[in-house]
Parts: structure tokens; C-alpha cells; sequence
């Protein structure tokens, strides 16, 4: 078997692997140009209407300022009324547990108590270690103000010269694939650029449902199960099924016919969601299956911990357009290499009749 032919095959397996392990052996690194990324496919629409008037580098800084101050708007917006009934959701947890203790179905059974009791301690000593570790707290917030800052810079000249790079990138592979390589860049970026505009207004969408649910059914801490909701919605299947049964359990405390009532809401939206939403915003651009994306989903936060779980779905659409590409070319290169020996035995037979 010859390499040549496949020689660009090669390549684009070994670089994708080498690209993704860095998130193993540079996690930090990695995250940081990954979020850039898609901070610059989200961004990108709107610099490409701009540059006409402005010119690249300008209204790439004019979208990134405007990014900047609306994130800071809707993070106010939402801390004045998130932050408040977070603070008081924590101080009544302790109440809310023990009243979990005591529900019926609970108390009846001594594998439930143990349970409630052993995941009780577990949340007290979590806040121990919490309080003694207050110092490398305020030195890893530093150090993430210092990754923002620099996911900010990487973003800009993303937006700058995100077409050079592409293209540049394209160019250091053989000359014969290049509009193949381009053409499979141009994929994966349609493919995350979707991903991430349709997973942010599922997020909004989920967490602003939650949030009517919870205000107009009067129940308390809607602004912490909207937050929930919505943040939940970044890790797919395994996400909205954790936040609905966080949920469900915590009403149960106000009302058993609550609880109910809020389980079946939580099972209509999922249900929108998962049959409505998510196939007209996605469609069928990622078309992974829900198997391969528990896996991913388990796979990355045994990995990376909870970046792990929000970067397996992208890491997984790379990997399988990688892999249709090679099996794309590698479905041509045999298609065009039985036509060549049935032309060349097509010759030979007829050299010999005419001989």
C-alpha cells in the first residue's frame, strides 16, 4: 500500500490528535484559544457587515467593545435579582435539606436517609475546605481576570485576521489538497458557529421559561433555577436531566402537588426542547447521536472537569468531520482507482482484438 495517496489523510489525523491532546497536557492554554474561537465565530457575522464601512480592524474593536459592554449590562441585569436569592437560597439550605429529611418517602426509607445524610456532610465539609482555601480563591480569581484579559486580545485578532490564519493554515498542507483542507476548515467553523449561537438561545430561551414558571406559580428562588436551567443547557442530555430533577426535589419542599406539577413542567420543556428547539436551531448540521454525546460529555469531565463536559459536544463535531473527510477521500481516491484499471484493462483488451 502506498502512503503518497493518502499522505494529506495523514496529516490531518495527526494534526487534529496533536491539537486536541494539548487540552490534556496545556488544559489552560487550549482553553483559552478555544474560547477565543468561539468567541470569534459568535462575533464574526457582524464584523463581516462592518468592514465595508470601517475597515477590518476597526469594526473588529467596535463589535468587540459592544460584546463587552452588553455581557456587563446582562450580568448586571441578571446579578440584581440572581444574587439576592442566591444568597438567601444558601442560607436556607440547610432548612430546605432538612425538610427534604423529613418527607415521607424519604424518612420511610433508611437507604434515602443515608443517602440525604451522606450528601449532607459531604456539602458541609465542601465548605470547609471552601473557607480554609480562601487565600488561593482570591489568587485564582486573579489569575482568571489575567485568562479574560487574554481571551479578549486572541478574540480581537481572531476577528482581525481570522481568514489569513485559515488560509495560512491551509497553505502548510500539499498544494494538490488545499481547497480540500480550506473547504473542511469552512465546515468545522460553520459547524461550532452553530453550535454555539443555537446552544446561547437555548440557554436564554430554557432559563427564561424557568424563570416565568417559577414567578408566576409564586415559588421561591426562581432566579436560581433559571440560572440553573440556562447554564445547564451548555452540557446536552445530561445537563437539563440533573437541573430538572434539581428542581423538581427543592419544590418538593414547598409542596408534593408542586413538585409534581413542576416535574411535568420540566418534562414539557425538555421535550420542546429536545423535538422543537433544538432541531430548528441545530438542525441536522451536528447530527450526533445522543449515545456518542453522554459518552463525550462523561469522556471530558473525567478529562477536564466541567470545561471537559461544555467542550466535549465541539471537540466531538471536529473529530467527526475530520473522519468523514478521510473517509470521503478516501472513497474517491478508490472510486477513481477502479475506473483507472477498468480503463486500462479496457485498453488492453482492446489492443489485443485489434492485434
Amino acid at each position: 500500500m502506498h502512503i503518497h495517496p493518502y499522505r494529506t489523510s495523514i496529516l490531518l489525523a495527526v494534526t487534529f490528535t496533536l491539537l486536541l491532546s494539548t487540552f490534556w497536557f496545556l488544559p489552560e492554554l487550549a482553553f483559552v484559544v478555544f474560547i477565543s474561537l468561539l468567541l470569534q465565530l459568535l462575533l464574526a457575522p457582524l464584523v463581516d457587515r462592518l468592514e465595508p464601512h470601517t475597515g477590518r480592524a476597526l469594526s473588529s474593536a467596535a463589535v468587540l467593545v459592544s460584546f463587552i459592554l452588553l455581557a456587563v449590562i446582562l450580568l448586571t441585569l441578571v446579578s440584581s435579582s440572581f444574587i439576592p436569592t442566591f444568597t438567601q437560597f444558601v442560607a436556607d439550605f440547610p432548612r430546605i435539606s432538612a425538610e427534604l429529611e423529613h418527607m415521607p418517602a424519604i424518612e420511610d426509607s433508611p437507604f434515602m436517609a443515608d443517602e440525604m445524610n451522606s450528601l449532607w456532610a459531604e456539602l458541609q465539609s465542601v465548605s470547609v475546605m471552601a473557607l480554609k482555601s480562601s487565600l488561593s480563591i482570591l489568587v485564582t480569581l486573579f489569575g482568571k481576570v489575567i485568562d479574560m484579559v487574554i481571551i479578549l486580545f486572541v478574540t480581537f485578532y481572531l476577528l482581525k485576521d481570522g481568514d489569513m490564519i485559515q488560509k495560512w493554515l491551509a497553505s502548510r498542507f500539499p498544494k494538490r489538497d488545499y481547497s480540500r483542507i480550506n473547504a473542511l476548515f469552512n465546515r468545522i467553523l460553520r459547524a461550532l458557529r452553530t453550535y454555539i449561537v443555537s446552544q446561547l438561545a437555548i440557554c436564554c430561551i430554557m432559563g427564561t421559561l424557568v424563570f416565568l414558571y417559577f414567578t408566576f406559580r409564586g415559588l421561591p428562588y426562581g432566579s436560581v433555577f433559571a440560572v440553573v436551567s440556562g447554564v445547564a443547557e451548555f452540557i446536552p442530555v445530561l445537563g437539563p436531566t440533573v437541573a430538572s430533577i434539581f428542581g423538581t426535589m427543592l419544590t418538593a419542599t414547598t409542596s408534593v402537588w408542586f413538585a409534581l406539577q413542576t416535574a411535568c413542567f420540566y418534562l414539557l420543556i425538555t421535550q420542546l426542547n429536545h423535538n422543537v428547539i433544538y432541531p430548528t436551531l441545530i438542525g441536522r448540521t451536528l447530527n450526533l447521536h445522543p449515545v456518542a454525546i453522554i459518552l463525550g460529555i462523561i469522556l471530558g469531565g473525567e478529562v477536564l472537569g466541567p470545561a471537559g463536559m461544555f467542550l466535549a459536544v465541539p471537540f466531538i463535531v471536529i473529530c467527526k468531520l475530520v473522519i468523514e473527510d478521510i473517509y470521503e477521500d478516501r472513497q474517491q481516491f478508490t472510486k477513481k482507482q477502479a475506473a483507472s484499471r477498468w480503463f486500462h484493462r479496457r485498453e488492453s483488451g482492446e489492443e489485443k482484438t485489434s492485434g
